[in-house]
């Protein structure tokens, strides 16, 4: 499925979808860094892109816990989007979802977008811009 433009006006919930599963990393540690969330996000594109170009998915190679964690919950609801994965309940009931899945090229083209937000917010404010940015909408 092609991408579509502009990404925030198309994708709104999906940025919104991974944007909360960023910020709940950084509520449960506030000593994340826009750093180990560019870290993470770029490791995702680089998959969902070897994925979409048929070449071999290399295991991601992050560096510490913070980083790890953030891919984790991103790539979580990356895999949601695309249509791969479910979500359960706390009583463990698998819930449907009923939204269309995404392809890979739009994931990787919305990852690249929230890239360039965590990139833009860490000059202008600092280690922990894009962070405290987006939290204040969640």
């Amino acid at each position: 499925m092609p991408v579509k433009h502009p990404i925030e006006d198309a994708y709104l919930d999906v940025l919104q979808n991974i944007e909360f599963a960023i910020v709940s990393v950084y509520r449960n540690d506030p000593e994340l860094t826009n750093w180990d969330v560019e870290s993470a996000i770029d490791a995702l594109i680089r998959q969902y892109q070897a994925e979409w170009r048929g070449k071999p998915v290399r295991p991601a190679k992050l560096s510490t816990p913070r980083k790890r964690e953030v891919y984790e919950a991103v790539k979580s609801m990356c895999e949601l989007r695309l249509g791969r994965d479910s979500l359960e309940t706390e009583s463990g009931q698998t819930v449907s979802l009923q939204m269309e899945s995404l392809s890979l090229e739009e994931i990787v083209a919305i990852l690249k977008r929230i890239r360039k937000s965590v990139r833009f917010w860490d000059k202008r404010e600092g280690r922990r811009g894009y962070l405290d940015y987006i939290s204040a909408y969640f």
